[in-house]
């Protein structure tokens, strides 16, 4: 029943998809206002998309759309990634727009490129007023897809030192958001010469990113 809903929802979505392409479906690279580097990592989902393809028999568009927020025509992407350092801002048109989109099946990654998160999570109360970010077992099934991490998110780069953190906004028995937190999967993600990563690293990184993708289409319901 849960990959039945599942593929129901990419049905609503592939109507809004563009026609021309023979992917099945296209991640988009959410743009925003407040002066925040939106556009920073971009070589990391052309990166991680390639990964999936080959290492998970998907057929992801190699090519990454980029949507403003208060764009209508996010629902053209059932997958979509948020990155940045520093301010977030969403007016009301925006916060209603993301909201209309995660509750009508799209699915939202925010990864804190460091510095993003206390501008992020008074953001996202505009959109989901009634939600609080909640901290995901290391047991949560996003982690234990393809690959397993019994600890959860992988420390990709130091930053404060604190442990990676995973956190999510659940609606209605649906985890429609995923917050990556003192991880930085994004960096991991990028090009090798980008951050000098080890590729062990660069493999982790890359293999979660390939896990939240598997979760996004495969996932479950009341919160697993």
């Amino acid at each position: 029943m849960i990959r039945c809903a599942t593929y129901m929802l990419l049905i609503v979505f592939h109507t809004n998809m563009y026609a021309q392409t023979s992917h099945t479906y296209q991640f988009g690279l959410l743009k925003y206002n407040g002066g925040g580097d939106w556009y920073s990592n971009p070589t990391s989902i052309p990166n991680l998309v390639e990964f999936c393809n080959k290492n998970g028999n998907m057929n992801i568009n190699p090519e990454v759309g980029e949507i403003h927020v208060s764009n209508a025509e996010i629902m053209n992407y059932p997958f979509i990634h948020m990155t940045g350092h520093g301010n977030v801002v969403f007016n009301n048109q925006e916060a209603t727009n993301l909201r209309n989109y995660l509750i009508s099946g799209g699915f939202l990654h925010i990864d804190d490129n460091y510095g993003m998160d206390q501008f992020i999570r008074p953001q996202m109360k505009k959109v989901f007023p009634e939600l609080t970010f909640i901290e995901l077992p290391y047991s949560h099934p996003i982690y234990h897809q393809s690959y397993s991490f019994e600890k959860g998110l992988p420390k990709i780069h130091l930053h404060d030192n604190n442990p990676a953190q995973g956190f999510g906004l659940i609606y209605e028995g649906r985890l429609i958001c995923f917050y990556s937190v003192e991880c930085d999967l994004g960096d991991g993600w990028e090009d090798e010469e980008v951050h000098n990563d080890t590729k062990e690293v660069r493999q982790k990184a890359l293999k979660m990113g390939m896990n939240i993708v598997q979760y996004t289409f495969m996932g479950g319901t009341n919160g697993n």
